[in-house]
């Protein structure tokens, strides 16, 4: 992997700005355009982990050429250009002819060096990173947590009609055949398909729940890549693909977070923000942070998750939306309760209510369609629940069970599992086991790893009152149902 480590300018040549190379930038930050060089890279089949630092050194002027990983990535990124045309300079000044003919390009999977690996200047030398609790949340560099659902997800080839073939009716073709005449822009009805791609995966995952769907979608995944990688004649086709592309990361990233692949999830909320940031989509920005507060408060980051959720409101402020801005609040709610905060909760949980109740407008984000009554209740219950007040969080869990309509059967059997993790967890395990049974008799239709873990949080809760009725009943079944798909 290359990396932004380099050896230092010679004292005899005095650094330049490379001014070109900023334009190139324009609005973007750094870290939003690093952000670009790795999605570039993994296109055309290079790994380079560019960050924001390794962008000021190009643009200070630190780095006069770059290796060869970078210099295809740049090429690829900028076609028609030359290097000298990015603001580097040539490769002959900068190394002398010798040193060319002695350097090889980084070294690829499969592909063989020009050059001994351990050639001068041959790489750069590889770069470590922290665990995944230090990275800063909102800096889109995670190669180390990079999926490989998300490197397949960026295609070299095969034009806008396969991608939008590959899409299918469903969403979920798996393969689609190479056409004769490729077609090189896309059209607004291959955005049509992205889009309904996007509505297929969210019907299919509130009937069914991720576990079966997650790796299915990559196909669609990588498809809306593909169409963006073709482009658009028409700028508001172009707007549409970018924002279906990015609302189609974030459906497969809740797919790999409610399967248990936080680091999947992660990689692809990154992704969606970085394309939200650089197309100016602050809808798309909202959802990417409320995902990622949502994300942050399972994986047991709660202080992250109360930033995303402010950093949502602030970009969703605008938007017009009482009622994205009532889930935003209970996006935060969560991150407080985490932190044992009951006043922060308690303050947001009364902002999300108000907010709830200046009812639905126009401006409400599509996705939205799940937030009803029922996941207000759902998710106070979840902030009582961290709090250890087990008779208040059972109580919401129970009406937002109630409430819920039957079509979101994975909500169903989610609520339904809170319940019985809180009534186990408030001493009264009969009703404890009832509940469990219920969602166990769903899990049928319902495949998500998230409910199976509450379930053995609950059954754990209750072995100690295995002999209270319907307990050992519902410990029996639960021992006996099969698992679904586990997170690889």
């Amino acid at each position: 992997m290359a990396s932004s480590t380099v050896p230092p300018p010679r004292p005899d040549r005095p650094q330049r700005p490379n001014l070109a190379f900023r334009r190139l930038r324009g609005q973007r930050s750094p870290a939003e355009f690093a952000a670009l060089v790795r999605r570039a890279a993994r296109e055309i089949g290079e790994r380079v982990s560019c960050d924001a630092r390794y962008i000021g050194r190009v643009e200070a002027g630190e780095i006069r050429c770059p290796n060869y990983a970078y210099e295809r990535v740049f090429l690829h990124m900028f076609p028609g250009r030359t290097l000298t045309d990015l603001g580097f300079a040539p490769r002959s000044s900068v190394r002398g002819r010798g040193a060319r003919m002695e350097e090889a390009p980084l070294a690829h999977p499969g592909r063989p060096a020009r050059s001994p690996a351990d050639a001068p200047g041959a790489r750069e030398t590889r770069r470590t990173y922290e665990p995944y609790d230090t990275q800063d949340p909102y800096d889109t560099h995670h190669d180390h947590e990079e999926s490989d659902v998300l490197r397949r997800a960026f295609m070299t080839g095969g034009g806008a009609t396969v991608a939008a073939a590959s899409l299918g009716p469903l969403g979920f073709a798996l393969e689609a055949p190479a056409p004769e005449r490729p077609v090189r822009r896309a059209s607004s009805s291959h955005a049509g398909a992205l889009e309904e791609a996007v509505r297929r995966i969210r019907l299919l995952d509130d009937r069914h729940g991720a576990d079966g769907l997650y790796r299915r979608a990559a196909t669609p995944l990588r498809a809306a890549y593909a169409l963006l990688d073709a482009g658009a004649t028409r700028q508001a086709t172009v707007d549409r693909l970018h924002s279906g592309a990015g609302e189609l990361a974030i459906s497969v990233g809740w797919l790999a977070h409610d399967s248990g692949r936080f680091d999947d999830a992660r990689s692809h909320y990154a992704e969606a923000l970085a394309t939200a940031r650089m197309t100016g989509d602050h809808a798309l920005e909202a959802h990417a942070f409320c995902n990622t507060a949502f994300l942050a408060r399972d994986a047991g980051r709660p202080r992250e998750a109360v930033r995303a959720a402010q950093a949502a409101q602030r970009v969703a402020r605008p938007l017009g939306s009482p009622r994205l801005m009532s889930l935003l609040a209970l996006r935060e709610a969560g991150g407080w309760a985490g932190l044992a905060d009951r006043t922060g909760c308690e303050q947001a949980l009364a902002r999300a209510q108000a907010l709830y109740a200046r009812g639905d407008t126009d401006a409400d984000p599509e996705w939205m369609s799940f937030y009803g009554e029922a996941e207000l209740e759902g998710l106070e219950a979840q902030c009582w629940s961290t709090l250890g007040d087990w008779p208040r969080a059972a109580r919401h869990a129970r009406r937002a069970a109630d409430l819920q309509d039957p079509h979101f059967t994975r909500n169903i059997a989610l609520y339904t599992a809170e319940l019985a993790d809180d009534l186990a967890r408030g001493g009264r395990p009969d009703e404890a086991a009832a509940a469990g049974l219920r969602v166990l008799n769903l899990l049928s239709q319902v495949q998500s790893s998230r409910i199976q873990t509450m379930l053995a949080g609950t059954a754990r809760v209750l072995l100690p009152h295995r002999r209270a009725s319907g307990v050992s009943d519902f410990l029996e079944k639960h021992a006996s149902t099969p698992r679904g798909v586990t997170p690889a």
